[in-house]
C-alpha cells in the first residue's frame, strides 16, 4: 500500500497546485532568503571583498566565547525540560481519565505563560525570588540569588513549555487508542504499553517540540536581559546590547549570526532522526476508537503530582503580576489604584490597537500558508519540497536578533523599502512564527495514511473536495494549534520585532519593556494583564470557530 500511495502522489500536479507552489517560493525568497543574503553581505563583506575581521573581533573576547557556550547550555536545558513538561501536561489532558473540569483547569493554567510576553515570568520571579522578594521573606530565606542560569532557565522553561504542550496535544490526540488495546490484550501492562507504543509514536511531536523550544531559547534576549545578569551572559543579549548600546549593527549581527550554526545542526539531526521512521496511526482500517488507557496508576500519580506543583507555581507568579498592577509602587507603596490601567488605555492605547491589528492579519495569512506548506511537503512529490520545508522553518531557527537586524537592513534601502510599515512586521511574524503550524501539520499528516485521501479520489471526489472534507478535518487539531500559536506570538513577540517598530506602528511588548527599563513595574504589570486578557479572548474565539467548523474536533477537545 505504501508503494501504491507513493506512485499516486507522483502524478503530475495541476496548474493551481503549481501556482500555489511558486507563490510560496516567491514569498519565502523575498522574506527569508533576501534578508539573510543582505545580512551575510553586511557581516562578511567589507572594502570590496570577503572579510572575517568582524567575527575574529567577536571571538577574540573571552566574554563572548563564554556567552556562546552559555547559549547552547541554556537552549538545550530549556528544550529538554520544556518538552518534558509539555508532554506531561499534554498526556494528562489527552490520555489520562480526568474529570472534564480538571482538564479544562490544567489547560487554562498552561495558557498563562503562553499568552504572556517572554519576560513576564522574569518580572514575577524577580518580585518573589529576587532581592527582598515576597517568597523569600515569607520563607525566611536569606542570601538567595535567583539571577544567572537558574533564574533564566526557570523563566524560559515556564514561558516556552506551553509551545510543546500545544504541539504534543495534537500528536497524542491522533494516536489511535486501539493500538494500546491491542498491546494490552496481549498481556502488556499500562506502563509497558506507554513505553513501547504511545511514547515511540510521539517521537515526531517530541522532536518537533524540542526543536521549537531550542530555537525559542536561542532567540530570546528579553528573559536573559532581566534574569541572567553579568554572571551568565548569552549571545542574544550581547547582540542586543551591541546594537542598542554601542550602535554597532555589524558587530551585533555578527554576534547573533554565530547562533545559526547550532540551530541548523539541531534541526538537521531532528529531521534525519524522524524522517526514516514510520508513524502512521490513522489508516481508516480500524474500528471505532476506544478510550485511552493511560500509563498506569503509579506513573499517572507521579505525572499529576508534577503537574500540580507546576500549576500552583504558575498561579502564584501570575497572581503577583495582577496584584502588582493594582498598587502604586510594588514593595514601597502598596495602596490600591487603577491609575496603571488608565495609563494603558490612554498613553498606551495606540500600541494596543496596532498590536491587535498586526496579530489578526498575521494569523489569517500565516494559518493558510502553514497548512499549504505542511500539506504540499508531505503529500505532493514536487521538486524542491525538502528545500521548501527547510526554508519555511529557517526564520524560526535563526535567533530573533538576526532576523530583526536582517529585516532592518534589507527593507530600509534597495529595491524593496518597507521600513515603518505594517507589512514588514506582518511578513516577519508570518515567516518566523508559522513554524509551529507547519510542524504540527507535518507531524499529524505523518500519522494519517494517504489511502484515506485516495479512497475519496477513487470515489469521484475532486482534489479540492478531498482536501476540504477529508484532509482538513483530520488535521483540524494541528491547524488550531498553528492558528493559536501564531496569534499569540504575534501579540507577544519582541526579540525580532523590536528592531522594526516605528512611530507609525508600535507594539505592546515594546511598551512593556520600556516601562521595565524606566522602572515603571506597576504600569508594565498592567500592560501584561491587558495583553493576557486580549490573547485569552482570542484563543477562546479560535476554539469556538473550530468547534463550529469541525464538530468532531470539538467533541474531542471539549474535555480539554
Amino acid at each position: 500500500m505504501r508503494s501504491f500511495s507513493k506512485n499516486k502522489r507522483r502524478q503530475k500536479p495541476d496548474t493551481a497546485l503549481v501556482a500555489l507552489w511558486l507563490g510560496i517560493w516567491i514569498f519565502l525568497s523575498v522574506f527569508v532568503l533576501y534578508p539573510l543574503a543582505r545580512l551575510i553581505y553586511v557581516v562578511f563583506f567589507s572594502d570590496g571583498g570577503v572579510s572575517l575581521a568582524v567575527l575574529n573581533k567577536v571571538f577574540s573576547s573571552w566574554y563572548n566565547r563564554k556567552a556562546f557556550i552559555n547559549s547552547l547550555i541554556l537552549a538545550s536545558a530549556v528544550g529538554i525540560s520544556g518538552t518534558a513538561f509539555g508532554f506531561l501536561f499534554a498526556f494528562s489532558v489527552t490520555r489520562i481519565n480526568l474529570p472534564k473540569i480538571v482538564k479544562w483547569f490544567i489547560s487554562a493554567i498552561i495558557v498563562l505563560p503562553f499568552v504572556s510576553p517572554p519576560f513576564t515570568s522574569s518580572i514575577a520571579l524577580t518580585m518573589v525570588l529576587g532581592p527582598n522578594g515576597l517568597l523569600l521573606k515569607l520563607l525566611h530565606i536569606p542570601d538567595f540569588n535567583i539571577y544567572g542560569f537558574l533564574g533564566t532557565w526557570i523563566a524560559e522553561t515556564l514561558t516556552y513549555f506551553p509551545v510543546a504542550f500545544l504541539t504534543l496535544t495534537a500528536v497524542l490526540q491522533a494516536i489511535d487508542p486501539n493500538l494500546e488495546d491491542a498491546a494490552m490484550s496481549m498481556g502488556s501492562t499500562a506502563w509497558h504499553t506507554f513505553c513501547t507504543v504511545t511514547l515511540p509514536l510521539s517521537i515526531p511531536g517530541l522532536a518537533n517540540a524540542f526543536l521549537l523550544l531550542f530555537g525559542s531559547s536561542l532567540a530570546d534576549f528579553a528573559t536573559p536581559l532581566v534574569m541572567a545578569g553579568h554572571t551568565f551572559p548569552v549571545l542574544p543579549t550581547q547582540a542586543y546590547m551591541q546594537i542598542t548600546g554601542m550602535y554597532d549593527i555589524q558587530g551585533g549581527a555578527a554576534i547573533s549570526f554565530v547562533l545559526l550554526v547550532p540551530a541548523l545542526i539541531v534541526y538537521l539531526l531532528q529531521h534525519y532522526w524522524v524522517e526514516g521512521r514510520y508513524y502512521v496511526t490513522v489508516s481508516g482500517k480500524a474500528g471505532a476508537r476506544s478510550k485511552p488507557k493511560g500509563a498506569g496508576t503509579i506513573a499517572e500519580a507521579v505525572m499529576l503530582a508534577v503537574i500540580s506543583f507546576i500549576s500552583l507555581f504558575i498561579i502564584f507568579l501570575y497572581s503577583i503580576i495582577f496584584l502588582g498592577s493594582l498598587v502604586k509602587v510594588w514593595g514601597v507603596d502598596n495602596s490600591f489604584t487603577l491609575e496603571n490601567y488608565m495609563y494603558v488605555f490612554t498613553v498606551g492605547w495606540k500600541a494596543v490597537k496596532d498590536t491587535v491589528m498586526i496579530a489578526l492579519v498575521s494569523t489569517g495569512i500565516g494559518s493558510v500558508l502553514g497548512v499549504a506548506i505542511g500539506y504540499l511537503v508531505n503529500r505532493k512529490e514536487l521538486p524542491g519540497r525538502k528545500a521548501l520545508e527547510f526554508m519555511s522553518l529557517l526564520n524560526y531557527v535563526l535567533p530573533g536578533t538576526v532576523i530583526g537586524i536582517a529585516y532592518a537592513i534589507a527593507f530600509s534601502s534597495g529595491p524593496i523599502v518597507l521600513t515603518g510599515t505594517m507589512t514588514i512586521i506582518v511578513a516577519l511574524c508570518v515567516s518566523r512564527y508559522d513554524a509551529t503550524g507547519i510542524r504540527a501539520t507535518t507531524a499529524t499528516l505523518k500519522q494519517i495514511d494517504p489511502s484515506l485521501e485516495e479512497a475519496s479520489l477513487n470515489l469521484g471526489a475532486s482534489k479540492l473536495t478531498t482536501f476540504r472534507k477529508v484532509t482538513v478535518p483530520l488535521i483540524a487539531p494541528a491547524i488550531a494549534t498553528g492558528t493559536r500559536y501564531l496569534f499569540v506570538v504575534s501579540m507577544t513577540a519582541i526579540s525580532a520585532t523590536i528592531f522594526l517598530v516605528s512611530v507609525r506602528w508600535s507594539l505592546l511588548t515594546v511598551r512593556i519593556l520600556e516601562c521595565i527599563t524606566e522602572l515603571l513595574f506597576a504600569q508594565a504589570a498592567a500592560f501584561s494583564v491587558v495583553l493576557v486578557l486580549i490573547v485569552a479572548l482570542a484563543m477562546w474565539a479560535i476554539r469556538l470557530l473550530f468547534s463550529m467548523l469541525y464538530p468532531n474536533y470539538f467533541r474531542e477537545q471539549r474535555g480539554i
